[in-house]
């Protein structure tokens, strides 16, 4: 019994820990899709910031082993991370900073994580020194920080219309009944 109230207690601690990783107003949350890896990704904030500037937060999650593994050996070789941390890779999260317009963009971060929601590495572009220096570019029709603008403007968001379901008329069945 103590064996197990203990089992509780320690899932609870960890839920709570990770739960401080993912704690995003879940109204807020929508799935973007997969890209052309099969990656899918998500919007999981966006508004303005305290300066006013529109933003948006997406995150990347690895449902492709090749790009998963290429992220690991580029953390291992890149920033010298273990095998062990950078195989724990689960996500990546992308912070986006827009023009007043939405045409411009910039990222202002992005961070690796475990599942447990353990940032791995990060790098921040707040434009401190010249290797972070934040730079603003033209957003990419049909990229993520296109499909997270309308949102970090307050715009209306179309969402995409579901495939028209097929009509089929099924066979009636034929009853055999015993003589």
């Amino acid at each position: 019994m103590k064996k197990f109230a203990l089992s509780v207690l320690l899932v609870a601690l960890v839920l709570s820990i990770a739960g401080s990783a993912f704690a995003f107003d879940q109204a807020k949350v929508k799935r973007l899709g997969e890209d052309k890896n099969k990656m899918t990704w998500w919007i999981v904030d966006y508004g303005k910031t305290d300066g006013g500037a529109p933003f948006a937060i997406s995150r990347k999650y690895y449902t492709n082993d090749t790009i998963k593994q290429e992220t690991i050996d580029l953390l291992m070789s890149k920033y010298g991370i273990s095998p062990e941390v950078a195989g724990s890779i689960y996500f990546t999260e992308y912070g986006y900073e827009y023009s007043a317009d939405g045409k411009q963009f910039a990222v202002t971060y992005l961070r690796h994580y475990d599942m447990l929601g353990n940032e791995i590495h990060g790098t921040v572009y707040d434009g401190s020194s010249d290797a972070s220096q934040k730079t603003f570019a033209g957003v990419p029709a049909g990229s993520t920080p296109a499909k997270c603008a309308p949102y970090a403007l307050g715009k209306p968001v179309s969402q995409p219309k579901a495939a028209a379901k097929k009509t089929t008329k099924t066979p009636a069945k034929r009853i055999v009944r015993k003589k």
